[in-house]
C-alpha cells in the first residue's frame, strides 16, 4: 500500500471513529493525519524535467584501465526538494571510485554534475540513461523519471605483440606480402637454380653449377614472398569452454578469454604483415567479420571479439555445421578452440577440401588443473585420462596435416609462439616439453 493510501485510510478511519463514538481525542488523532496528508499535497513535486548530457573519456580501453564518467545535469522543471538522482551501470562495469547516485535538492535551472570513475574486462558497454525519484520533505508523494543520457565504451581486447606467425597456405594472392608462395621469382630465401636469362643480375649467377656445366649459364632463382588470404575461427561453444569456480559469468576465470587474446594478437599480426583476414565467432549464433585489409579491418575484427560471449545452441553444437563456404578456396584457416573429440572429422574435411588448416589449442586440461579442488586426489586419474585423450585427439590431426599449437594458457602466447615457430614452419605439431 502507498503512503497516501495509507495515511488517507488511517486519517478517514479514525474519524469516523471519533465522530460514532463523539470522542474528541480520535477526532484530534485524525487530524493530524489530515494535516500531514494535506501538507504532502501542497509540497507535492511537480512532473520533472531534466536535461542530461554525459563525457566518457576514454571511451575506447583495454580491460581494467580506468574510465572517467562526466554527467551534467540541468533542471528544466520546477524546484525538487528532495531528489535521488541515479545513474545504472551497465553489467560488467565496476565503480572504483567516486558514486553514480546522489540524493540532493536542485532549484528550477540549477545545474549539478556527477563524476566517478569505472573500470571493465573486455566487451561494449552502453549507458542506458538517468533515473530521478523526487519526493517532498515529508516523503508522501513520489515521482520517477528517467532521463536519455546516451555513452557507450568499448573494452577492446589486449593482444600481445606477435613479430611473426609462420604460416604455409596452398594459395596466395598476387601481392607482395612475407609468406613464402612456393614459386620461383625475387624473395630472400633460396629456392632453386635455372637457366640463366637475359636481364638476371650477375649477383644472381650460380658459379658452381655453371663450372660443371660449361655450355650453360645458371641463376639462382628466390622464392617469392605474398599476401595469403587467412580466416580465423574463435570457438565460442559453451561445450568446449573451462570456468575455475561455479561462477559462469566471471570472465577472467573463463578459458575464453585467453583464446580470445590469442585471436586478437593473431589478427594483429597477420594484418600487420598485409594479409587479407576474416573472422568468424563460432557459438550460440555466427559472427561473420567479412575479410579485409589494415587498420580498418582490424578495428572490425577488434570490436567483434569485444562483443564476442560464450553461448549454447543445438545447431552450432559442433564444428559440423561451420560454414565453409564463407573462406576463400584454398586459404589458410586458423580455429583458436580446445577442441573436443567431435572436431576431428571436420577438420579432417576442411583439410581434404584443400585448405590449409591450422589449431590454436589452450589446454583445457592444464587450465583446469590450476583449479583448487582439482589438486585433490581423486581428481588424478581423471586428469590423466583427460590428458590422454586429448594426446591421441592432436596426433590424429597431425596425422591428417593438421598443424597444431597445444598452448598451455599459463605460458603468455608470445613465448608459446616464439617457442613454437621453427615447428610450424615445418608443418609439425606443437607440444609442450619440446626443445
Amino acid at each position: 500500500m502507498s503512503r497516501v493510501a495509507l495515511l488517507g485510510t488511517l486519517g478517514y478511519g479514525l474519524l469516523l471513529v471519533g465522530l460514532a463514538t463523539r470522542t474528541g481525542g480520535m477526532l484530534a488523532l485524525a487530524l493530524i493525519f489530515v494535516i500531514y496528508l494535506a501538507a504532502g499535497l501542497l509540497f507535492e513535486p511537480l512532473p520533472i524535467n531534466f536535461q542530461v548530457s554525459r563525457t566518457i573519456t576514454p571511451d575506447r580501453v583495454s580491460p581494467g584501465e580506468p574510465i572517467f564518467i562526466h554527467l551534467s545535469i540541468i533542471n528544466l522543471g520546477t524546484a525538487l526538494e528532495k531528489v535521488l538522482l541515479e545513474d545504472p551501470l551497465p553489467r560488467g562495469l565496476s565503480l572504483v571510485d567516486g558514486t553514480n547516485s546522489l540524493l540532493t535538492s536542485l532549484p528550477s535551472g540549477g545545474v549539478l554534475e556527477i563524476d566517478y570513475t569505472v573500470q571493465a574486462g573486455r566487451g561494449i558497454f552502453s549507458f542506458p540513461g538517468l533515473k530521478a525519484s523526487a519526493t517532498d520533505y515529508l516523503g508522501v508523494f513520489h515521482r520517477q523519471t528517467s532521463a536519455l543520457a546516451p555513452g557507450q565504451v568499448q573494452v577492446l581486447p589486449q593482444a600481445s605483440q606477435l613479430k611473426r606467425f609462420p604460416i604455409r597456405p596452398r594459395h596466395t594472392r598476387v601481392y607482395s606480402g612475407l609468406i613464402p608462395a612456393r614459386q620461383g621469382g625475387s624473395g630472400v630465401e633460396f629456392f632453386g637454380v635455372r637457366l640463366y636469362q637475359p636481364g638476371d643480375p650477375l649477383r644472381r649467377i650460380n658459379w658452381r653449377a655453371t663450372s660443371r656445366n660449361p655450355d650453360s649459364l645458371f641463376s639462382n632463382d628466390y622464392e617469392q614472398e605474398r599476401v595469403a588470404d587467412i580466416g580465423l575461427i574463435l570457438d565460442a561453444r559453451q561445450r568446449t569452454n573451462v570456468y575455475l569456480g561455479t561462477d559462469t559469468q566471471a570472465s577472467d576465470r573463463s578459458l575464453f578469454e585467453y583464446e580470445v587474446a590469442a585471436t586478437a594478437a593473431l589478427a594483429e599480426a597477420l594484418l600487420r604483415d598485409g594479409n587479407r583476414v576474416g573472422l568468424l565467432v563460432y557459438g550460440a549464433f555466427l559472427d561473420w567479420t567479412y575479410p579485409g585489409y589494415g587498420k580498418t579491418q582490424r578495428e572490425r575484427i577488434f570490436q567483434a571479439l569485444s562483443r564476442a560471449r560464450v553461448g549454447e545452441s543445438s545447431v552450432f553444437s559442433n564444428l559440423h555445421y561451420l560454414p565453409r563456404r564463407v573462406f576463400p578456396t584454398r586459404s589458410q584457416i586458423i580455429l583458436i578452440s580446445p577442441l573436443v573429440v567431435d572436431d576431428l572429422p571436420i577438420l579432417i574435411r576442411l583439410r581434404a577440401n584443400g585448405f590449409q588448416v591450422m589449431v590454436v589449442s589452450a589446454d583445457p586440461v592444464a587450465y583446469e588443473k590450476t583449479a583448487p579442488i582439482s589438486k585433490q586426489g581423486p581428481n588424478e586419474l581423471a586428469f590423466r585420462l583427460a590428458t590422454l585423450e586429448r594426446s591421441v585427439l592432436i596426433t590424429n590431426l597431425t596425422h591428417a596435416g593438421v598443424q597444431v599449437l597445444d598452448w598451455d594458457v599459463s605460458t603468455p602466447f608470445d613465448q608459446t609462439v616464439k617457442q613454437a615457430e621453427l615447428h610450424l614452419s615445418r608443418a609439425q605439431v606443437v607440444t609442450r616439453g619440446l626443445p
